[in-house]
């Protein structure tokens, strides 16, 4: 099975073409490959596919072999994997995810005419409760406090980008016991029943926020697309931040809009390659 490990901005996945490579497993796949001591090592797998509505597919399963509905930064990478491998020479694809169709404009180095950056729009956020899902009956959930456990309670914004998001405004996330916090968070089933991704934002200006990330079936991460387009989404409801913002992460900057125009969120950072490897597969 051949491989290529990629990243944006430090969320690292294995890629696999999934024209000319099949995983009958990729659940058992991404568990076993994914682990960074005993695999590869990665956030998790995304399997490269044939669209019959857009020009590619996505899947993606994260590290515990959950699969999820979408990823700006793993979008990202199918971009640039799918120019630089010679899959297309279109500038701007189409991506099919279980989000939806999402489409990707590729920006090119214009020396090695490769992609550099891309730019995801990620649609239109969702913030009516019982669709992202959650089970409160307020909605929109817009920085409501919430006690998880004795000892973990946050006033929290809920909204989906495709996938269910938990933004919290609090201040010296450096500082956070994130593992312990984030899995709380993550599992309250009583309130997310498909679980929950959780952001911790501090405010650094109104143009830029600061973020770490507790990613739902794969832990705290160095990046996460959808969680930074849920970040600045909040930040806007909260006034806390303006529509075009960077968001800091561990694993670098992106840089997210949501345009008034027709109330989509664009983001924006590199994709990269890291290594490409051949491997055996895990059969069901």
């Amino acid at each position: 099975m051949k491989f290529t490990k990629m990243h944006g901005t430090g969320n690292d996945y294995i890629y696999v073409n999934g024209f000319e490579e099949t995983i009958d497993n990729p659940a058992a796949w991404s568990i076993r490959y994914s682990d960074r001591h005993k695999g590869i090592g990665a956030d998790g797998l995304v399997l490269i596919l044939p669209s019959k509505v857009a020009d590619f597919r996505m899947r993606m399963f994260n590290a515990d072999g959950s699969e999820a509905e979408m990823c700006g930064n793993a979008s990202r990478c199918v971009g640039k994997y799918v120019y630089d491998n010679d899959l297309t020479r279109k500038t701007t694809l189409t991506l099919e995810t279980l989000a939806g169709i999402r489409t990707l404009n590729l920006h090119l180095d214009q020396k090695e005419n490769k992609v550099k950056t891309v730019t995801v729009d990620m649609g239109e956020p969702v913030l009516e409760s019982a669709k992202i899902p959650t089970t409160f009956s307020e909605s929109p959930m817009i920085n409501r406090q919430v006690k998880f456990s004795d000892t973990v309670e946050y006033g929290i914004t809920c909204v989906s980008m495709g996938n269910p998001h938990a933004v919290i405004f609090t201040d010296k996330i450096d500082e956070l016991n994130l593992p312990s916090i984030g899995s709380v968070i993550e599992n309250a089933t009583q309130y997310f029943p498909c679980r929950i991704n959780t952001e911790f934002i501090e405010k650094i200006s109104p143009n830029s926020l600061k973020m770490r990330v507790w990613e739902r079936g794969s832990g705290e991460t160095m990046a996460c697309g959808t969680g930074a387009s849920a970040a600045v989404v909040a930040g806007v409801l909260n006034q806390i931040c303006n529509r075009i913002t960077t968001v800091e992460l561990k694993g670098g900057n992106l840089t997210i809009e949501w345009r008034e125009a027709d109330n989509h969120v664009y983001l924006t950072g590199e994709a990269e390659v890291v290594f490409e490897g051949e491997t055996d597969v895990v059969s069901g």
